[in-house]
Protein backbone atom coordinates (compact mmCIF):
# COMPACT_ATOMS: atom_id res chain seq x y z
CA UNK A 1 0.00 0.00 0.00
CA UNK A 2 1.28 3.72 -0.73
CA UNK A 3 2.15 6.01 1.85
CA UNK A 4 1.57 9.55 1.63
CA UNK A 5 2.64 12.33 4.30
CA UNK A 6 -0.23 14.59 5.21
CA UNK A 7 0.53 18.23 4.54
CA UNK A 8 -2.95 19.55 7.09
CA UNK A 9 -5.84 19.33 8.88
CA UNK A 10 -7.94 19.01 5.12
CA UNK A 11 -5.39 17.06 3.47
CA UNK A 12 -7.45 14.68 1.38
CA UNK A 13 -4.78 12.47 1.20
CA UNK A 14 -4.59 8.72 2.74
CA UNK A 15 -1.91 7.40 4.81
CA UNK A 16 -2.22 3.49 5.24
CA UNK A 17 -0.03 1.90 7.80
CA UNK A 18 -0.65 -1.69 8.44
CA UNK A 19 0.79 -2.79 11.11
CA UNK A 20 0.79 -6.90 11.38
CA UNK A 21 -1.30 -7.61 8.60
CA UNK A 22 -1.96 -6.49 4.82
CA UNK A 23 -5.45 -5.00 4.38
CA UNK A 24 -7.32 -7.20 1.69
CA UNK A 25 -10.79 -7.90 2.56
CA UNK A 26 -13.22 -4.52 2.80
CA UNK A 27 -16.09 -5.48 5.53
CA UNK A 28 -19.70 -4.19 5.84
CA UNK A 29 -21.01 -2.77 9.17
CA UNK A 30 -22.60 -5.91 9.75
CA UNK A 31 -19.67 -8.04 9.02
CA UNK A 32 -17.21 -6.34 11.26
CA UNK A 33 -19.69 -6.54 14.21
CA UNK A 34 -19.98 -10.48 13.02
CA UNK A 35 -16.01 -10.37 13.02
CA UNK A 36 -15.65 -8.81 16.57
CA UNK A 37 -18.15 -11.83 17.93
CA UNK A 38 -16.32 -14.46 15.89
CA UNK A 39 -13.10 -13.27 17.85
CA UNK A 40 -14.35 -13.05 20.96
CA UNK A 41 -16.04 -16.36 20.74
CA UNK A 42 -13.09 -18.25 18.92
CA UNK A 43 -10.06 -16.55 20.98
CA UNK A 44 -11.50 -16.61 23.25
CA UNK A 45 -11.50 -12.94 24.99
CA UNK A 46 -13.73 -10.96 26.36
CA UNK A 47 -15.25 -7.87 24.90
CA UNK A 48 -14.37 -5.81 27.27
CA UNK A 49 -10.58 -7.18 27.02
CA UNK A 50 -10.63 -6.95 22.96
CA UNK A 51 -11.80 -3.09 23.78
CA UNK A 52 -8.63 -2.91 25.76
CA UNK A 53 -6.52 -4.16 23.26
CA UNK A 54 -8.13 -1.66 20.66
CA UNK A 55 -8.14 0.95 22.71
CA UNK A 56 -4.35 0.59 23.48
CA UNK A 57 -3.71 0.96 20.17
CA UNK A 58 -5.39 4.33 19.79
CA UNK A 59 -3.21 5.07 22.73
CA UNK A 60 -0.31 4.53 21.49
CA UNK A 61 -0.89 6.13 18.24
CA UNK A 62 -1.79 9.31 19.92
CA UNK A 63 0.94 9.50 22.02
CA UNK A 64 3.99 8.86 19.31
CA UNK A 65 2.60 11.55 17.46
CA UNK A 66 1.16 14.30 19.94
CA UNK A 67 3.34 15.39 23.75
CA UNK A 68 2.29 15.47 27.17
CA UNK A 69 2.06 19.32 26.34
CA UNK A 70 -1.04 19.27 24.40
CA UNK A 71 -4.20 19.25 25.91
CA UNK A 72 -7.00 17.06 25.06
CA UNK A 73 -10.84 16.67 24.95
CA UNK A 74 -12.25 12.93 24.91
CA UNK A 75 -15.76 13.00 23.47
CA UNK A 76 -17.53 9.94 24.02
CA UNK A 77 -20.59 8.68 22.97
CA UNK A 78 -23.06 5.93 24.80
CA UNK A 79 -21.69 2.78 22.20
CA UNK A 80 -18.55 0.86 22.08
CA UNK A 81 -16.90 3.68 20.08
CA UNK A 82 -17.42 5.63 23.34
CA UNK A 83 -16.39 2.72 25.29
CA UNK A 84 -12.87 2.92 23.49
CA UNK A 85 -12.74 6.48 23.95
CA UNK A 86 -13.34 6.42 27.67
CA UNK A 87 -10.51 3.40 27.53
CA UNK A 88 -8.77 5.60 25.78
CA UNK A 89 -8.75 8.93 27.66
CA UNK A 90 -7.72 6.12 30.57
CA UNK A 91 -5.31 4.90 29.28
CA UNK A 92 -3.95 8.69 28.16
CA UNK A 93 -4.29 9.87 31.78
CA UNK A 94 -1.80 7.06 33.24
CA UNK A 95 1.03 8.12 31.09
CA UNK A 96 0.63 12.09 31.94
CA UNK A 97 -1.49 13.62 29.58
CA UNK A 98 -3.89 16.41 30.57
CA UNK A 99 -7.12 14.70 29.81
CA UNK A 100 -10.73 16.24 29.77
CA UNK A 101 -13.29 13.43 29.39
CA UNK A 102 -17.33 14.16 27.90
CA UNK A 103 -19.46 10.78 27.94
CA UNK A 104 -22.89 11.50 26.58
CA UNK A 105 -25.38 9.73 27.65
CA UNK A 106 -28.36 11.60 26.60
CA UNK A 107 -30.64 8.08 26.90
CA UNK A 108 -29.37 7.19 29.92
CA UNK A 109 -28.48 3.39 28.63
CA UNK A 110 -24.39 2.89 28.14
CA UNK A 111 -23.48 -0.42 26.06
CA UNK A 112 -22.13 -2.92 28.95
CA UNK A 113 -18.31 -2.18 27.66
CA UNK A 114 -18.91 1.89 27.97
CA UNK A 115 -20.08 1.56 31.37
CA UNK A 116 -17.36 -0.98 32.44
CA UNK A 117 -15.01 1.43 31.29
CA UNK A 118 -16.96 4.44 32.51
CA UNK A 119 -16.08 3.15 35.96
CA UNK A 120 -12.84 2.29 35.53
CA UNK A 121 -11.74 5.83 34.33
CA UNK A 122 -13.80 6.67 37.66
CA UNK A 123 -11.28 4.89 39.60
CA UNK A 124 -8.89 7.77 38.42
CA UNK A 125 -8.05 10.47 40.37
CA UNK A 126 -8.51 13.79 38.33
CA UNK A 127 -10.18 11.85 35.62
CA UNK A 128 -11.99 14.89 34.50
CA UNK A 129 -15.02 12.99 33.62
CA UNK A 130 -18.77 14.88 32.92
CA UNK A 131 -21.75 12.82 32.20
CA UNK A 132 -23.76 14.26 29.83
CA UNK A 133 -27.37 13.65 30.10
CA UNK A 134 -29.36 17.17 29.54
CA UNK A 135 -27.64 20.83 28.75
CA UNK A 136 -23.79 20.39 27.58
CA UNK A 137 -21.56 23.41 28.12
CA UNK A 138 -18.95 22.75 25.25
CA UNK A 139 -15.36 23.23 26.81
CA UNK A 140 -13.27 25.74 24.84
CA UNK A 141 -11.14 24.51 21.65
CA UNK A 142 -8.29 25.85 20.47
CA UNK A 143 -5.17 25.65 18.49
CA UNK A 144 -2.66 23.49 19.95
CA UNK A 145 -5.31 21.36 21.57
CA UNK A 146 -6.52 17.57 20.61
CA UNK A 147 -10.16 16.33 20.08
CA UNK A 148 -10.38 12.42 20.39
CA UNK A 149 -13.83 11.28 18.40
CA UNK A 150 -15.56 8.56 20.03
CA UNK A 151 -18.99 9.56 19.47
CA UNK A 152 -19.95 7.24 16.94
CA UNK A 153 -18.20 4.08 15.02
CA UNK A 154 -19.26 2.09 12.20
CA UNK A 155 -22.02 1.18 13.46
CA UNK A 156 -23.85 4.54 12.52
CA UNK A 157 -27.11 4.18 10.18
CA UNK A 158 -28.06 7.52 9.39
CA UNK A 159 -27.08 11.01 9.80
CA UNK A 160 -26.66 12.83 12.98
CA UNK A 161 -28.65 15.26 13.71
CA UNK A 162 -30.00 17.53 16.73
CA UNK A 163 -27.54 17.99 19.71
CA UNK A 164 -24.93 15.97 18.21
CA UNK A 165 -25.05 17.22 14.65
CA UNK A 166 -24.63 20.88 16.52
CA UNK A 167 -21.38 19.56 18.51
CA UNK A 168 -19.85 18.19 15.02
CA UNK A 169 -20.19 21.66 13.55
CA UNK A 170 -18.89 23.02 16.92
CA UNK A 171 -15.84 20.99 16.71
CA UNK A 172 -15.10 21.32 12.99
CA UNK A 173 -15.53 24.88 13.46
CA UNK A 174 -12.60 25.00 16.12
CA UNK A 175 -8.78 24.80 15.26
CA UNK A 176 -8.29 21.95 17.36
CA UNK A 177 -7.03 18.73 15.50
CA UNK A 178 -9.18 15.69 15.77
CA UNK A 179 -8.19 11.99 15.87
CA UNK A 180 -11.57 10.04 15.24
CA UNK A 181 -11.73 6.62 16.72
CA UNK A 182 -12.74 3.89 13.88
CA UNK A 183 -14.69 6.08 11.99
CA UNK A 184 -15.41 9.76 11.76
CA UNK A 185 -18.13 10.85 14.12
CA UNK A 186 -21.57 11.18 10.79
CA UNK A 187 -19.85 8.81 8.32
CA UNK A 188 -21.42 5.69 7.41
CA UNK A 189 -19.32 2.51 6.41
CA UNK A 190 -20.80 2.22 3.25
CA UNK A 191 -23.36 4.21 1.94
CA UNK A 192 -23.59 7.94 2.81
CA UNK A 193 -25.08 9.16 -0.75
CA UNK A 194 -28.08 10.36 1.45
CA UNK A 195 -25.89 11.75 4.41
CA UNK A 196 -25.90 15.23 5.97
CA UNK A 197 -22.35 16.18 5.21
CA UNK A 198 -22.27 18.71 7.33
CA UNK A 199 -22.57 16.55 10.02
CA UNK A 200 -20.03 14.67 9.74
CA UNK A 201 -16.48 14.68 11.81
CA UNK A 202 -13.57 16.53 9.88
CA UNK A 203 -10.91 14.56 11.43
CA UNK A 204 -7.10 15.39 11.21
CA UNK A 205 -6.61 11.35 11.60
CA UNK A 206 -8.45 8.52 11.64
CA UNK A 207 -7.52 5.61 13.49
CA UNK A 208 -9.91 2.89 12.30
CA UNK A 209 -9.62 -1.09 13.34
CA UNK A 210 -8.38 -4.02 11.11
CA UNK A 211 -9.46 -2.90 7.64
CA UNK A 212 -9.85 -0.17 5.68
CA UNK A 213 -13.71 0.67 5.99
CA UNK A 214 -15.90 0.97 2.18
CA UNK A 215 -16.82 4.60 2.35
CA UNK A 216 -13.12 5.67 2.85
CA UNK A 217 -12.61 4.55 -0.64
CA UNK A 218 -14.22 7.43 -2.16
CA UNK A 219 -12.87 11.10 -3.07
CA UNK A 220 -15.92 13.35 -1.20
CA UNK A 221 -15.16 11.62 1.90
CA UNK A 222 -11.22 12.42 2.17
CA UNK A 223 -12.38 15.92 4.12
CA UNK A 224 -13.72 13.92 6.59
CA UNK A 225 -11.52 10.96 6.63
CA UNK A 226 -8.16 13.29 6.72
CA UNK A 227 -4.73 10.66 7.40
CA UNK A 228 -5.73 7.14 7.87
CA UNK A 229 -3.84 4.72 10.11
CA UNK A 230 -5.15 1.20 10.34
CA UNK A 231 -4.35 -0.92 13.47
CA UNK A 232 -4.38 -4.36 13.96
CA UNK A 233 -6.10 -5.12 17.26
CA UNK A 234 -5.93 -8.64 16.94
CA UNK A 235 -9.51 -9.73 14.96
CA UNK A 236 -9.27 -13.64 14.13
CA UNK A 237 -7.51 -13.88 10.94
CA UNK A 238 -9.56 -17.59 10.38
CA UNK A 239 -13.14 -15.76 10.83
CA UNK A 240 -11.38 -12.99 8.33
CA UNK A 241 -10.72 -15.75 5.98
CA UNK A 242 -14.29 -17.28 6.72
CA UNK A 243 -16.33 -14.10 5.37
CA UNK A 244 -17.22 -13.78 2.32
CA UNK A 245 -17.04 -10.26 1.02
CA UNK A 246 -17.89 -8.26 -2.34
CA UNK A 247 -15.36 -5.68 -1.86
CA UNK A 248 -10.99 -6.43 -2.00
CA UNK A 249 -8.01 -4.59 -2.03
CA UNK A 250 -5.46 -5.24 -4.47
CA UNK A 251 -2.06 -6.12 -2.66
CA UNK A 252 1.30 -6.68 -4.01
CA UNK A 253 1.39 -10.51 -3.30
CA UNK A 254 -2.10 -11.21 -5.44
CA UNK A 255 -0.04 -9.27 -8.28
CA UNK A 256 3.14 -11.41 -8.43
CA UNK A 257 0.85 -14.26 -8.23
CA UNK A 258 -0.71 -13.45 -11.49
CA UNK A 259 1.94 -12.66 -13.11
CA UNK A 260 3.01 -15.87 -16.25
CA UNK A 261 6.46 -16.88 -16.67
CA UNK A 262 8.08 -15.73 -19.84
CA UNK A 263 9.77 -18.62 -21.50
CA UNK A 264 13.23 -18.59 -22.60
CA UNK A 265 12.28 -20.28 -25.74
CA UNK A 266 9.82 -17.34 -26.18
CA UNK A 267 9.22 -15.35 -29.28
CA UNK A 268 7.06 -12.87 -30.64
CA UNK A 269 4.77 -15.27 -32.60
CA UNK A 270 4.11 -17.11 -28.62
CA UNK A 271 3.55 -13.38 -26.91
CA UNK A 272 0.44 -12.89 -28.52
CA UNK A 273 -0.60 -10.04 -31.29
CA UNK A 274 -2.73 -7.10 -30.17
CA UNK A 275 -4.52 -4.88 -32.59
CA UNK A 276 -5.41 -1.58 -31.58
CA UNK A 277 -8.33 0.89 -32.95
CA UNK A 278 -7.34 4.23 -32.42
CA UNK A 279 -6.47 8.17 -33.38
CA UNK A 280 -9.14 9.99 -35.53
CA UNK A 281 -6.95 12.67 -37.10
CA UNK A 282 -5.72 15.71 -34.55
CA UNK A 283 -5.70 12.38 -32.08
CA UNK A 284 -3.13 10.52 -33.21
CA UNK A 285 -1.48 11.18 -29.95
CA UNK A 286 -4.25 8.73 -28.56
CA UNK A 287 -3.08 5.60 -30.80
CA UNK A 288 0.63 6.57 -29.77
CA UNK A 289 0.22 6.16 -26.10
CA UNK A 290 -2.32 2.84 -26.40
CA UNK A 291 0.47 1.31 -29.08
CA UNK A 292 3.51 2.17 -26.87
CA UNK A 293 1.69 0.98 -23.75
CA UNK A 294 0.90 -2.30 -25.68
CA UNK A 295 4.33 -2.89 -26.51
CA UNK A 296 5.72 -1.91 -23.17
CA UNK A 297 3.39 -4.38 -21.71
CA UNK A 298 5.30 -8.06 -23.09
CA UNK A 299 2.96 -8.58 -26.20
CA UNK A 300 4.82 -10.10 -29.11
CA UNK A 301 3.49 -7.47 -32.00
CA UNK A 302 1.35 -4.38 -32.01
CA UNK A 303 -0.82 -3.73 -35.15
CA UNK A 304 -2.46 -0.12 -35.03
CA UNK A 305 -6.00 0.56 -37.02
CA UNK A 306 -5.86 4.85 -37.92
CA UNK A 307 -6.80 7.14 -40.87
CA UNK A 308 -4.34 7.72 -43.77
CA UNK A 309 -3.53 10.89 -42.21
CA UNK A 310 -1.75 9.44 -38.80
CA UNK A 311 0.32 6.85 -40.62
CA UNK A 312 3.34 8.98 -40.90
CA UNK A 313 2.67 10.24 -37.08
CA UNK A 314 2.66 6.34 -35.59
CA UNK A 315 5.49 5.36 -37.97
CA UNK A 316 7.81 7.53 -36.51
CA UNK A 317 6.73 7.43 -33.04
CA UNK A 318 6.59 3.87 -32.76
CA UNK A 319 8.24 2.12 -35.51
CA UNK A 320 7.91 -1.42 -33.72
CA UNK A 321 4.30 -0.88 -34.25
CA UNK A 322 2.51 -2.55 -37.66
CA UNK A 323 -0.03 -0.14 -39.31
CA UNK A 324 -3.05 -1.34 -41.29
CA UNK A 325 -4.33 2.04 -42.73
CA UNK A 326 -7.69 2.93 -42.71
CA UNK A 327 -9.28 3.61 -46.26
CA UNK A 328 -10.73 7.27 -44.68
CA UNK A 329 -8.39 9.98 -44.21
CA UNK A 330 -9.35 11.44 -40.95
CA UNK A 331 -11.68 9.04 -39.33
CA UNK A 332 -11.96 5.20 -38.18
CA UNK A 333 -14.59 4.02 -41.06
CA UNK A 334 -13.74 0.22 -41.16
CA UNK A 335 -14.23 -2.71 -38.95
CA UNK A 336 -10.37 -4.60 -39.00
CA UNK A 337 -10.62 -8.16 -38.88
CA UNK A 338 -9.69 -9.92 -35.96
CA UNK A 339 -8.51 -13.40 -37.13
CA UNK A 340 -5.35 -13.01 -36.47
CA UNK A 341 -5.37 -11.35 -33.43
CA UNK A 342 -5.79 -12.52 -28.98
CA UNK A 343 -6.98 -9.10 -28.23
CA UNK A 344 -8.57 -6.01 -29.73
CA UNK A 345 -8.44 -2.28 -27.76
CA UNK A 346 -10.74 0.27 -29.01
CA UNK A 347 -11.47 4.18 -28.43
CA UNK A 348 -8.66 6.12 -27.70
CA UNK A 349 -9.00 9.29 -29.73
CA UNK A 350 -11.01 7.56 -32.32
CA UNK A 351 -13.78 10.49 -32.59
CA UNK A 352 -17.78 10.52 -32.51
CA UNK A 353 -18.45 10.69 -36.07
CA UNK A 354 -21.60 8.94 -37.75
CA UNK A 355 -19.39 6.56 -39.50
CA UNK A 356 -16.93 5.95 -37.09
CA UNK A 357 -20.10 4.70 -34.81
CA UNK A 358 -21.45 2.50 -37.18
CA UNK A 359 -17.66 1.08 -37.81
CA UNK A 360 -16.79 0.67 -33.90
CA UNK A 361 -19.72 -1.55 -33.16
CA UNK A 362 -19.14 -3.64 -36.61
CA UNK A 363 -15.76 -3.78 -34.75
CA UNK A 364 -16.91 -5.24 -31.59
CA UNK A 365 -19.73 -7.81 -33.09
CA UNK A 366 -16.96 -9.45 -35.78
CA UNK A 367 -14.30 -9.37 -32.83
CA UNK A 368 -13.33 -12.99 -32.36
CA UNK A 369 -11.00 -12.19 -29.14
CA UNK A 370 -11.48 -10.13 -26.18
CA UNK A 371 -12.07 -6.57 -25.97
CA UNK A 372 -11.19 -3.62 -24.21
CA UNK A 373 -13.56 -0.51 -24.94
CA UNK A 374 -12.29 2.96 -23.96
CA UNK A 375 -12.77 6.68 -24.16
CA UNK A 376 -14.69 7.22 -27.14
CA UNK A 377 -16.02 4.18 -27.66
CA UNK A 378 -17.57 4.51 -24.33
CA UNK A 379 -18.89 7.62 -25.43
CA UNK A 380 -20.83 5.85 -28.22
CA UNK A 381 -22.35 3.51 -26.67
CA UNK A 382 -23.61 6.48 -23.97
CA UNK A 383 -25.47 7.32 -26.94
CA UNK A 384 -26.25 4.74 -28.12
CA UNK A 385 -27.36 2.40 -25.41
CA UNK A 386 -29.30 -0.09 -27.69
CA UNK A 387 -25.48 -1.34 -29.01
CA UNK A 388 -24.86 -2.72 -25.16
CA UNK A 389 -26.82 -5.80 -26.34
CA UNK A 390 -24.30 -6.47 -28.97
CA UNK A 391 -21.26 -6.42 -27.13
CA UNK A 392 -19.59 -9.71 -26.74
CA UNK A 393 -19.95 -11.73 -23.71
CA UNK A 394 -16.44 -10.90 -21.11
CA UNK A 395 -15.53 -7.40 -22.82
CA UNK A 396 -14.06 -4.91 -20.91
CA UNK A 397 -15.11 -1.92 -20.02
CA UNK A 398 -12.46 1.11 -18.99
CA UNK A 399 -14.65 4.49 -17.99
CA UNK A 400 -13.70 7.08 -16.25
CA UNK A 401 -16.40 9.00 -13.76
CA UNK A 402 -17.77 11.16 -16.32
CA UNK A 403 -17.40 8.82 -18.69
CA UNK A 404 -19.47 6.57 -16.41
CA UNK A 405 -22.43 9.21 -15.98
CA UNK A 406 -22.92 9.50 -19.38
CA UNK A 407 -23.66 5.92 -20.35
CA UNK A 408 -25.62 5.72 -17.02
CA UNK A 409 -26.99 8.85 -15.77
CA UNK A 410 -25.73 11.51 -13.32
CA UNK A 411 -24.52 10.03 -9.85
CA UNK A 412 -24.90 11.55 -6.59
CA UNK A 413 -21.73 10.29 -5.14
CA UNK A 414 -19.23 7.93 -5.72
CA UNK A 415 -21.41 4.96 -3.83
CA UNK A 416 -23.78 5.64 -6.42
CA UNK A 417 -21.40 5.83 -8.83
CA UNK A 418 -19.76 2.50 -8.07
CA UNK A 419 -23.20 0.93 -7.43
CA UNK A 420 -24.19 1.61 -10.96
CA UNK A 421 -20.68 0.32 -12.66
CA UNK A 422 -21.63 -2.79 -10.91
CA UNK A 423 -24.75 -3.44 -12.52
CA UNK A 424 -23.54 -2.18 -15.56
CA UNK A 425 -20.75 -5.04 -15.15
CA UNK A 426 -23.63 -7.54 -14.46
CA UNK A 427 -26.01 -6.26 -17.29
CA UNK A 428 -23.44 -6.68 -20.13
CA UNK A 429 -21.65 -9.67 -18.72
CA UNK A 430 -18.47 -7.89 -18.54
CA UNK A 431 -16.05 -6.11 -16.51
CA UNK A 432 -16.35 -2.33 -15.77
CA UNK A 433 -12.65 -0.91 -14.90
CA UNK A 434 -14.08 2.33 -13.26
CA UNK A 435 -10.75 4.71 -13.18
CA UNK A 436 -10.04 6.67 -10.54
CA UNK A 437 -7.74 7.32 -7.44
CA UNK A 438 -8.54 3.35 -5.40
CA UNK A 439 -9.42 2.37 -9.77
CA UNK A 440 -12.73 -0.40 -9.12
CA UNK A 441 -12.74 -3.93 -10.94
CA UNK A 442 -16.30 -4.52 -11.16
CA UNK A 443 -16.94 -8.33 -12.07
CA UNK A 444 -20.02 -9.75 -13.79
CA UNK A 445 -20.55 -11.24 -10.48
CA UNK A 446 -20.95 -8.51 -8.63
CA UNK A 447 -17.43 -8.14 -6.86
CA UNK A 448 -15.49 -5.26 -6.23
CA UNK A 449 -11.71 -5.64 -6.45
CA UNK A 450 -10.41 -1.92 -5.78
CA UNK A 451 -6.48 -0.98 -6.62
CA UNK A 452 -4.02 0.76 -4.16
CA UNK A 453 -1.62 2.03 -6.76
CA UNK A 454 -1.91 5.14 -8.50
CA UNK A 455 -1.24 9.09 -7.56
CA UNK A 456 -2.79 12.33 -8.46
CA UNK A 457 -0.09 13.25 -10.91
CA UNK A 458 -1.75 10.92 -13.23
CA UNK A 459 -4.41 12.86 -13.29
CA UNK A 460 -3.48 13.79 -17.24
CA UNK A 461 -4.60 13.21 -20.56
CA UNK A 462 -3.80 10.42 -22.48
CA UNK A 463 -3.04 8.22 -18.76
CA UNK A 464 -6.18 6.44 -19.81
CA UNK A 465 -4.86 5.45 -22.86
CA UNK A 466 -2.04 3.86 -21.59
CA UNK A 467 -4.26 1.91 -19.26
CA UNK A 468 -5.95 0.64 -22.64
CA UNK A 469 -2.47 -0.60 -24.29
CA UNK A 470 -1.30 -2.05 -20.87
CA UNK A 471 -4.97 -4.66 -20.39
CA UNK A 472 -4.86 -5.26 -24.10
CA UNK A 473 -1.41 -6.58 -24.17
CA UNK A 474 -1.89 -8.77 -21.42
CA UNK A 475 -5.45 -10.20 -22.97
CA UNK A 476 -3.08 -10.89 -25.83
CA UNK A 477 -0.40 -12.80 -24.17
CA UNK A 478 -3.42 -14.88 -23.13
CA UNK A 479 -4.13 -13.86 -19.70
CA UNK A 480 -7.89 -13.71 -18.54
CA UNK A 481 -9.88 -10.59 -18.57
CA UNK A 482 -10.24 -10.67 -14.46
CA UNK A 483 -6.45 -11.34 -14.38
CA UNK A 484 -5.44 -8.58 -17.04
CA UNK A 485 -7.80 -6.02 -15.50
CA UNK A 486 -5.98 -6.47 -12.07
CA UNK A 487 -2.67 -6.80 -13.13
CA UNK A 488 -3.17 -4.15 -15.76
CA UNK A 489 -4.34 -1.22 -13.48
CA UNK A 490 -2.13 -2.62 -10.70
CA UNK A 491 1.04 -1.95 -13.14
CA UNK A 492 -0.66 1.43 -14.56
CA UNK A 493 -0.24 2.99 -10.71
CA UNK A 494 2.81 1.56 -10.22
CA UNK A 495 4.48 3.22 -12.92
CA UNK A 496 3.06 6.01 -12.28
CA UNK A 497 4.36 6.01 -8.67
CA UNK A 498 7.65 5.36 -9.67
CA UNK A 499 7.51 8.32 -12.38
CA UNK A 500 6.23 10.40 -9.56
CA UNK A 501 8.68 9.64 -7.12
CA UNK A 502 11.66 10.58 -9.58
CA UNK A 503 9.78 12.95 -11.46
CA UNK A 504 7.43 14.83 -8.91
CA UNK A 505 3.46 14.59 -9.60
CA UNK A 506 3.19 17.90 -11.03
CA UNK A 507 5.47 17.31 -14.15
CA UNK A 508 3.77 13.68 -14.75
CA UNK A 509 2.58 13.42 -18.03
CA UNK A 510 1.05 9.61 -19.71
CA UNK A 511 4.18 9.20 -21.60
CA UNK A 512 6.25 8.97 -18.23
CA UNK A 513 4.00 6.50 -17.02
CA UNK A 514 5.11 4.00 -19.94
CA UNK A 515 8.44 5.04 -19.46
CA UNK A 516 8.59 3.56 -16.03
CA UNK A 517 6.00 0.23 -17.61
CA UNK A 518 9.99 -1.16 -17.19
CA UNK A 519 10.39 -0.09 -14.05
CA UNK A 520 7.41 -1.32 -12.92
CA UNK A 521 7.61 -4.83 -14.21
CA UNK A 522 10.87 -5.20 -12.66
CA UNK A 523 9.79 -4.80 -9.03
CA UNK A 524 7.14 -6.78 -9.48
CA UNK A 525 9.31 -10.05 -10.30
CA UNK A 526 9.97 -12.03 -7.86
Amino acid sequence: MQNYKKNGKNDYRLLIILYFCIVMKIFTAAQIRELDKYTIEQEPVKSIDLMERAARSVADAITERWSKEVPIVVFAGHGNNGGDALAVARMLLDRGYEVETFLFNISGSLSADCAENKRRLLDRRNNHLTEVTQEFDPPRLEAGMLVVDGLFGSGLNKPLAGGFASLVKYINGSQAEVVSIDVPSGLMTEDNTYNVRANIIHATLTLTFQQTKLSFLFEENQTFVGELQILDIGISEQGISNIDTQYTLLEEDDIRRLIKPRSPFAHKGTMGKALIVAGSYGMAGAAVLATKACLRSGVGKVTIHTPKRNAAILQMSVPEAVLHIDREETIFSEAASTDDYQALGIGPGLGTSEQTCIAMIAQLRRAQCPAVIDADAINILAVRRAWLQQLPKGVIMTPHAKELDRMEGQSLDSFERLTKARQLAERIQGIVVLKGHYTAICLPDGHVIFNSTGNAGMATAGSGDVLTGIITALLARGYKQREACMLGVYLHGLAGDLAAEELGEESLIASDIIAFLPKAWTALRP
